[in-house]
């Protein structure tokens, strides 16, 4: 049982990279976020609740296994949160719109601006999933800004 609630926890695995686990790990949450936008915005939401919800005592575990307040080889939460940024933007299926999303993102949970570095400070699962559930949050804000004015450019062409 352990076993395969740290191989979630690691994001099959990518958690354990050397390099940038983070990034690496976000990098599932990609076809996760493409996948959601072909649904309607009510599945989107639902299913990524879902996941986000069920993320937390996965990520709680896992933090207590590993011994580290939010330990880098965790990266479930990345993977989960990272839909947020895309939430209903169909224009987001587009492949330099999901990597501008994608690109934000880490950018927001890498630096922690508040009010994820707040966020952050929740103990357990619970705050493991909420600083990347943030993040994600202000992507959205961000990308629904940027192609707004892009549908914008593009309608006065």
């Amino acid at each position: 049982m352990e076993f395969a609630l740290m191989w979630l926890a690691t994001g099959l695995g990518t958690g354990l990279s050397p390099w940038a686990s983070g990034t690496v790990g976000s990098l599932l949450g990609l076809p996760l976020a493409w996948w959601l936008l072909g649904r309607t915005r009510r599945v989107q939401v639902v299913v990524t609740l879902t996941l986000l919800l069920a993320a937390v005592p996965v990520c709680h575990l896992a933090e207590q296994s590993l011994g580290d307040k939010d330990d880098g080889r965790i990266v479930l939460d990345e993977i989960v949160a990272f839909p947020v940024a895309v939430l209903g933007q169909t224009a987001a299926r587009q492949p330099w719109a999901m990597a501008s999303a994608f690109v934000v993102y880490r950018v927001f949970d890498a630096i922690k601006p508040p009010p994820v570095s707040l966020a952050e400070a929740v103990p357990g699962g619970a705050g493991i999933v909420l600083d990347d559930s943030v993040a994600a949050a202000m992507s959205w804000l961000v990308m629904a800004g940027g192609l707004t004015l892009w549908r914008r450019r593009q309608v006065s062409r």
